[in-house]
């Protein structure tokens, strides 16, 4: 037997609907890794892979503190899949039946939803154009860009476009085009949704810093408010990703959003 003390960095690898993360347990103390070691951790063939890392630290006023982080080493104040995975762990850890945990966006519930589902409020959408934010003023509901898309905010910011056939998007050159669009100071998510009902959403995404992914809790809640908004949908609605199916519940105390977590394995980085 080796008994060897570890040296590195210990993580976590979790995903929600292959919406994957890495996260790093900071409550005993310790240092962040940097843009450059979060970009390094991130590569899928060279590094461990994921969508985003989080970091959890202690809160002095809720039971835990998340940072999100993309794969290009950037911030990001919301991530609804990782805020929900690290509330299933926690929970499972503690016994607890709900928490509440602070992120860069607001201090969000998460509870026991039953049958191995976890439900977290998102909070409130953000719809007007300066808190999103947008470069100047327009009207959120109808962008004055091709397509006619929907602004939203969820902690970060959101474009949803609604097209007859998702998959006939092609998301590699649509995404990084309207990613960087100049009315966007801070970048934005893209989302492609095709309606299937009034109660169902078929969702593909291109987020922000990181590219396309299997799932995005974020991205599911600001679709399901943009299709809320224009009358497409109501505000409870099943939202189809690619990797899975989301329930997104728009109340009047925020965005509820029920969903499976997974937590695949532990690891020690020592790139």
């Amino acid at each position: 037997m080796n008994n060897t003390p570890q040296t590195g960095l210990p993580f976590m690898k979790m995903h929600g609907l292959g919406n994957d993360f890495v996260v790093i347990d900071l409550r005993a103390g310790g240092d962040a890794p940097d843009a450059a070691v979060i970009a390094a951790i991130a590569d899928r063939h060279r590094g461990v892979g994921f969508d985003q890392l989080a970091v959890i630290r202690t809160d002095d006023a809720s039971d835990a503190r998340l940072t999100f982080y993309n794969a290009d080493g950037s911030l990001s104040a919301a991530c609804g899949n990782a805020t929900r995975c690290i509330a299933r762990w926690l929970m499972d850890q503690t016994g607890a039946a709900s928490l509440h945990l602070r992120t860069d966006h607001a201090v969000l519930l998460a509870e026991d939803a039953g049958g191995g589902l976890t439900r977290v409020n998102m909070g409130p959408p953000v719809l007007d154009w300066r808190a999103i934010p947008l470069a100047r003023a327009v009207d959120t509901l109808h962008l004055p860009i091709a397509g006619d898309p929907v602004a939203t905010g969820m902690g970060n910011p959101h474009m949803t476009f609604f097209v007859p056939d998702a998959g006939a998007v092609d998301l590699a050159s649509f995404g990084p085009e309207h990613e960087h669009h100049p009315l966007y100071p801070q970048r934005t998510n893209v989302e492609v949704v095709q309606v299937i009902s009034d109660s169902e959403i078929l969702l593909r995404i291109w987020e922000r810093g990181t590219g396309p992914t299997l799932a995005s809790g974020s991205c599911s809640c600001a679709a399901a408010v943009a299709a809320a908004r224009r009358g497409l949908t109501g505000r409870r609605v099943a939202v189809n990703v690619p990797g899975g199916r989301l329930e997104i519940d728009w109340r009047e105390d925020g965005v509820w959003m029920t969903g499976p977590s997974a937590h695949v394995f532990d690891g020690v980085w020592r790139g």
